[in-house]
């Protein structure tokens, strides 16, 4: 039985697959919030739901301009991040320079580009198509260089809750090698390797809109990303386009998002193809020791 153990949720669980462990919450007379894999009178099956959404299409954009000639379909990317995009057009009537096929290209940060100029075959007439922009952050052409992982934080030590392909939430594409490290609220979380700060969550309290609740993404040289979830409110210290080195504090752990008590959720990941997927890492020592970053205060 879990009992009061901390359950950690993962990042990016879409659904709950058949061989998942089913979890029940509930609370006891006196006002205890009880996780387990037992159920018990009033307690409710847990529902895990915690898709990170990080609001990238207000981020890249598929711009449509007109003019004389016809149309012009640029993509923006505002982010700190290239983007790996994928553009389809469909129900294409009275177009001469629609594409047949999807265009795929890899944008660089803060840039714009053009992919297609349409005219119409007959001016008499409308262009008639549906655009479908795909996009992914990250560029998938770069591999993953060996590198191991100074454990992200200071102080401690602290105790891994759950790990790779963790049977309670770990069990996804994006979150399947990640890792939960519960300690205590405060606790100071510093970059456990060097890069440019691409995306960052601040002002969630508790659970928020955002079931990572807050977080920080890293962009690594060689096209990898650290992500440091469930992160306390108004704690983050860095931000959007600051480049940063291994070890630099990035905020404070919380207990926000989809998060059954206080702890850091840290996951790599990379673009393998419009999809970011969680990769496998190493920590450069156990979880239970003193982190190589803890020199003693902030």
């Amino acid at each position: 039985m879990l009992g009061r153990t901390i359950v950690a949720l993962g990042l990016f669980c879409l659904a709950m697959p058949a061989s998942a462990l089913t979890i029940y919450k509930y609370t006891d007379a006196n006002g205890v919030v009880t996780y387990s894999d037992q159920a018990a009178p009033g307690a409710r099956v847990f529902a895990f739901n915690d898709r990170m959404v990080e609001k990238l299409d207000n981020q890249v954009k598929l711009e449509t301009r007109k003019h004389a000639a016809g149309e012009t379909l640029l993509v923006r990317n505002d982010l700190y991040a290239p983007v790996d995009i994928e553009l389809k057009l469909t129900g294409v009537q009275n177009a001469a320079g629609a594409p047949d096929k999807p265009i795929r290209w890899v944008l660089p940060p803060r840039s714009q580009i053009r992919l297609a100029t349409l005219a119409p075959l007959d001016p008499s007439k409308p262009l008639k198509y549906t655009p479908k922009l795909r996009h992914a952050l990250g560029d998938p052409r770069l591999l993953p260089k060996p590198y191991k992982y100074p454990l992200p934080w200071r102080g401690g030590p602290f105790r891994l809750t759950q790990g790779a392909n963790g049977k309670y939430s770990h069990f996804t594409r994006k979150g399947r090698y990640a890792a939960d490290i519960a300690m205590p609220e405060g606790t100071a979380i510093v970059a456990a390797r060097g890069g440019m700060v691409v995306k960052l969550e601040n002002a969630q309290t508790g659970r928020g809109n955002n079931p990572a609740g807050n977080f920080v993404r890293v962009l690594h040289d060689d096209g990898t990303m650290g992500v440091y979830l469930h992160l306390m409110k108004g704690s983050v210290s860095v931000r959007e386009g600051q480049r940063i080195e291994a070890g630099s504090l990035l905020a404070r752990s919380g207990n926000t998002g989809n998060s059954t008590g206080p702890h850091l959720h840290f996951v790599v990941q990379r673009n393998v193809g419009l999809a970011v997927e969680s990769i496998p890492f190493d920590f450069a020592q156990p979880v239970n020791s003193l982190p190589n970053f803890a020199v003693g205060g902030d």
